[in-house]
């Protein structure tokens, strides 16, 4: 009897020394690995501003065709641009979670379903000798399953849709995961944001196939109401009069 209680005893003690052994390993590579996680974090942040931009990243350099891209800090409340936070450090997610640095939404005002939104974005453009040849906006909104995050680019009328796509969304595959079809994200190069003489975006998905020569309008994606529903919402939010119309209009007339 006494050998027996010797043998679950010592399986115990094993097992709990395992256990604690194995957990110390975890720790430690989660610590040793968070910076090259980071790091990764960054780089593939950096290549979807690209992508949605239009830069061609040669040789994998991302840093060398980063270096294209002038971050700015705006305002949401003024539509100015700021100097309040670090434009690259500046997290607009955790943000949102700070009632210091957040808003809350109405439910009319709140048509991408995001309850809460940072006060200050952090937006990507790209200048030339004439001024911003592209702006490249932050955007994100909830389909059916998951708040879908990515970047819309527009071109230096602010109005010219030359990008846009998303880096992290948990959509159906298949269905609403159609988000993710280059073909399908072809369909927005070219489109206009606003009609002309408006700043109230008019942009969006519709039903079925959208007309030839429409220059607002993009097929929905079939079988997925809900995506395509919160896909046109989130636009029109971040691209309407709580988003980023305010700067844009203050860079159209030139005092942003």
């Amino acid at each position: 009897m006494s050998n027996q209680k010797d043998t679950v005893s010592r399986t115990v003690l094993v097992a709990f020394v395992l256990c604690v052994v194995c957990s110390v390993i975890v720790s430690a590579a989660a610590v040793m690995l968070r910076d090259q996680q980071q790091a990764n974090a960054a780089n593939e942040k950096k290549l979807n501003i690209l992508t949605a931009a239009g830069i061609e990243v040669v040789d994998g350099d991302l840093d060398t065709a980063f270096a294209a891209i002038t971050p700015k800090l705006v305002d949401m409340r003024t539509g100015q641009f700021s100097t309040d936070h670090d434009a690259v450090t500046y997290n607009m997610r955790k943000a949102a979670k700070d009632p210091a640095l957040s808003r809350a939404l109405t439910s009319e005002q709140d048509i991408a379903s995001i309850r809460k939104q940072s006060i200050y974005s952090t937006v990507y453009l790209v200048e030339g000798e004439q001024g911003i040849e592209r702006i490249i906006l932050p955007v994100h909104g909830y389909g059916l399953w998951s708040t879908l995050y990515g970047f819309i680019a527009l071109d230096g009328d602010f109005n010219s849709v030359v990008g846009f796509g998303f880096y992290e969304h948990a959509e159906t595959p298949g269905l609403g995961g159609e988000v993710d079809n280059p073909k399908w994200k072809s369909q927005w190069m070219g489109k206009q944001v606003y009609a002309e003489g408006s700043d109230v975006p008019v942009i969006g998905l519709i039903k079925g196939t959208a007309p030839a020569g429409d220059l607002h309008k993009i097929d929905g994606l079939a079988g997925a109401t809900l995506t395509s529903n919160g896909v046109t919402n989130l636009v029109k939010f971040w691209l309407g009069e709580h988003g980023f119309a305010p700067l844009l209009a203050k860079l159209k007339a030139g005092d942003a």
